[in-house]
């Protein structure tokens, strides 16, 4: 049997518990909240470091993620763990009439039922396996405490690298089970926890066991009134050491090392007091009793009491000292918690990984003197929570904001990507706010935005042309016209929102998003985006990204073998990222004050020194002062200039940054969408079911909320009459009522004139919107039979008025080969900005994502 100790490797423990859903109320809805679920991971944080297999650092709490807060916390998990990552899942689990999935749903799911029922806002754990077993880990342990748990035996089954997987399931499949009252936690999780909560080694195989045999000696049932049996599954000759506890009495085994290196441990006299120790607590009671003949003890006499034992056994003068001094063994540390903005969240957990182990600190009797909890969460969302949601932060309301959900606890220190961050939150703080932040003005490290461009696409010599964002990317697309930028979502990291103060830059906004326009939302982070790419090889060889030149070195959770190399061009107008150090401080938190300052101010200094500067530079990060050179000059990153001609001199501020997010939203919120649908008579073969026309359109709807306007028009229609006839008119809609009209529009005994519908189009929607730079699109479907109406002048007045009113168009045509080079559904969509598809694609997806960005979707 291969029995894997993980002792003294870096380990990861994802705790996962969704205790709060979004959506409740059917049909769409899960069946309710778990609040037992909060008790779950309570329980499991403390006692995972308990048993010196997790240090305190290397266990992570997720509450209530959404589906993407999950899939970021799993890559990095997955990307960081080098020897046991264990994932703990609770919530509600569902399963597919077949049995043959379980998806995990997270606190956006909903449930949309049918013949064969979809989950959106779940992880399917196929998925979640795949992700976990791209990592380096050595062993994998997931434990699923959800309804229908068992019915991920048969993915196991079926997975190809199940040798470094072990599940435990706390149910056999296709059971749903109860979740108890929410005064505690869940029946599965209270055994599972008691079972690891003891002295000894505990491991998996025999855990799963007695799991198994002390729920059937419960008593507990299903919800169908059979024996609840909890199950695992693993490889008979694996096994993998989950706990290490030592007996009371024994000499404990060396403390958990971190990812930087070991901890020194105790000395050799120190061992032996220790030793010796539990034989005297042992025999407590019975001093205790000869002493309370004498009446009640005082702490003194107790004391010295102890101290005669120990040298009545042979200690020495160490041990009596040892004792004395109250010190018999390294109690916990005090823990700081660092929020960090997502994209510096591996740096900082690498950081502090390396601080925790460090000997400053560390004191001479080889204890900690603190630790470090590292999480992240999405940088609007924290500069908005610092600023008017602090009160909710300290005390959460039954209504309203939670920033412990959806954030994570109260921070005492916050790394944001911007020095700014900290003056964005002080300039529009709510009078009444329990908070206060303190940051240091100079930045610990330097990381210039870059345009990351496939290699065989990058210009010689381009790195440092000095050019603004846009001209990159326009002399990019004019090198290679079906190149595409993406940018990851400014809303979620300062990395992004850095560039796109760069893509706004003598821009307004709906133009600056024109140049990073791709199908489905944004990436929540640059590595995100990173990783995605390489799902369609195409779209990676041609895609060029707005990154942090750090990820080109550090790289990113995914496998770099299947990524496209890429080289960072450098734009001289866009600010870098520069990791700030805030220390954050909350009003009536003054019982260990100066102990948190002192462990705060220690951090700080060990990160600004060259402890933090090692790590810095490891991950490809630059100085923040002088040349901003390099740190470390000898390895730089694939594809990075290690000395650029025209790195921005300015930093970003608070106002700059405030004012294109705001921006950004504007042309980003509630949309303007415009569909016309080609009814003419060549349209009938193409007409019914999905695929047709009103099916498509009636489908992408799911993209647009109750807040967007929209409206249809079906086009048909010669010699002088109108072409187009109003089918839905402009404005808020009901989904419902809408459906019904567009599902009504009958094929016409008549041929279109696309020419005059567009121009038509975009003389409309011109008017629309225009002034607050909220997103705008057309959609024309159509089957191109009457594209004989759009050449030579035709063509060319409708490339010349999209252009001028700057409304991109998705031309959908229905056949093979309609977007080809040089078609006019080609050039139509390419003059506004928008995307062309055609019958070689997936239509319905397709357009869906596009409507979706332009819309706020669905409520």
């Amino acid at each position: 049997m291969s029995d894997f100790d993980p002792r003294g490797k870096v380990n990861r423990a994802l705790l996962v518990g969704v205790s709060e859903y979004d959506t409740t109320v059917p049909p769409f809805g899960v069946p309710g909240d778990l609040p037992a679920v909060k008790h779950n991971l309570n329980l499991l944080r403390d006692v995972l470091p308990r048993g010196r297999v997790f240090g305190d650092h290397e266990v992570r709490v997720l509450r209530s993620p959404t589906l993407d807060d999950f899939d970021r916390a799993l890559r990095t998990a997955a990307q960081e763990a080098e020897g046991l990552l264990l994932v703990y899942f609770a919530g509600h689990g569902a399963s597919t009439a077949a049995g043959d999935e379980l998806f995990l749903q997270m606190r956006n799911a909903t449930v949309v039922a049918g013949g064969r029922a979809v989950f959106p806002g779940a992880e399917m754990v196929t998925t979640m396996l795949t992700m976990l077993a791209a990592g380096r880990a050595e062993r994998i342990v997931v434990v699923l405490d959800c309804c229908f748990a068992g019915n991920a035996g048969w993915i196991w089954e079926n997975f190809r690298d199940r040798r470094r997987v072990l599940l435990q399931l706390s149910v056999q499949a296709n059971h749903r089970i109860d979740a108890g009252d929410g005064t505690g936690p869940t029946p599965f999780t209270e055994r599972l926890v008691r079972l690891l909560d003891r002295d000894g080694e505990v491991r998996f195989a025999e855990l799963s066991r007695q799991l198994r045999e002390v729920m059937r000696q419960d008593g507990f049932r299903t919800l169908r009134g059979d024996l609840w049996e909890p199950r695992g599954r693993w490889e008979p000759e694996e096994d993998v050491l989950l706990s290490a506890r030592p007996a009371r009495g024994e000499r404990p085994d060396p403390p958990v090392r971190g990812a930087a290196g070991p901890e020194r441990g105790p000395s050799a006299p120190r061992r032996a007091g220790e030793a010796l120790l539990g034989a005297v607590r042992r025999c407590g009671g019975v001093v205790a009793g000869w002493l309370g003949r004498w009446g009640a003890l005082s702490r003194t006499a107790t004391r010295i009491t102890l101290v005669l034992a120990l040298a009545a056994l042979g200690l020495g003068s160490y041990g009596i000292y040892t004792l004395a001094a109250g010190t018999p063994s390294c109690g916990p540390p005090l823990e700081l918690r660092v929020l960090a903005d997502p994209d510096l969240e591996s740096t900082v957990r690498s950081v502090a990984d390396a601080y925790l182990t460090s000997a400053a600190n560390t004191t001479g009797d080889g204890c900690r003197r603190s630790g470090i909890t590292v999480y992240s969460a999405g940088s609007a969302d924290v500069v908005t929570a610092l600023q008017r949601q602090s009160d909710a932060w300290q005390e959460p309301g039954a209504d309203g904001p939670d920033p412990q959900r959806d954030i994570g606890p109260q921070p005492d220190i916050w790394i944001p990507a911007a020095v700014a961050d900290a003056e964005r939150v002080t300039a529009h703080q709510d009078l009444d706010s329990v908070v206060a932040l303190t940051s240091d003005a100079t930045p610990l490290a330097y990381s210039p935005s870059v345009l990351a461009v496939p290699k065989d696409r990058a210009a010689e010599g381009s790195s440092g042309t000095g050019l603004r964002l846009n001209e990159l990317i326009t002399v990019l697309r004019g090198r290679t016209p079906d190149a595409e930028v993406s940018r990851p979502d400014p809303e979620f990291t300062d990395a992004a929102l850095l560039a796109t103060m760069g893509l706004q830059h003598r821009s307004d906004p709906g133009s600056a998003e024109g140049l990073v326009r791709s199908p489905g939302p944004p990436a929540p982070t640059a590595a995100d985006l990173l990783c995605t790419l390489p799902d369609d090889p195409a779209v990676d060889r041609r895609t060029a990204a707005l990154v942090p030149e750090f990820l080109l070195k550090s790289g990113v959770g995914c496998d770099r073998a299947t990524r496209v190399a890429r080289v960072a061009e450098y734009p001289d107008d866009t600010a870098g990222v520069q990791p700030a150090f805030v220390r954050v401080r909350w009003q009536d938190a003054d019982r260990d004050r100066e102990a948190r300052d002192a462990a705060a101010d220690a951090f700080h200094r060990w990160l600004a020194g060259s402890g933090g500067r090692a790590v810095f530079a490891a991950d490809g990060f630059r100085s923040a002062g002088g040349d901003r050179g390099l740190l470390d000059v000898r390895s730089p990153g694939p594809g990075v200039d290690p000395t650029p001609a025209n790195l921005p001199s300015g930093d970003a501020g608070p106002q700059a940054m405030d004012t294109a997010l705001k921006g950004y939203r504007n042309a980003d919120g509630p949309g303007r969408v415009l569909f016309l649908i080609d009814d003419s008579g060549s349209m009938g073969a193409l007409w019914d079911g999905p695929s047709g026309g009103p099916g498509l359109v009636r489908q992408s709807l799911g993209g647009l909320g109750a807040e967007d306007a929209y409206g249809v028009w079906g086009v048909s229609g010669l010699d002088g009459h109108a072409p187009y006839k109003e089918v839905l008119p402009f404005g808020p809609q009901d989904r419902s009522v809408a459906e019904k009209a567009i599902t009504g529009i009958k094929v016409q005994d008549a041929q279109a004139d696309p020419h005059a519908a567009l121009l038509a189009a975009l003389g409309y929607m011109a008017g629309r919107g225009a002034d607050d730079e909220g997103p705008r699109l057309i959609v024309y479907v159509t089957d191109d039979e009457d594209d004989n109406r759009l050449t030579g002048g035709n063509l060319d007045a409708v490339l010349t008025k999209a252009r001028s009113v700057k409304v991109p168009v998705t031309m959908v045509s229905l056949v093979s080969g309609g977007c080809d080079r040089g078609k006019p559904d080609e050039r139509i969509s390419a003059a506004g900005g928008g995307r062309c598809l055609d019958a070689d694609t997936d239509l319905g997806a397709g357009l869906h994502d596009e409507v979706a960005r332009a819309g706020t979707g669905e409520d």
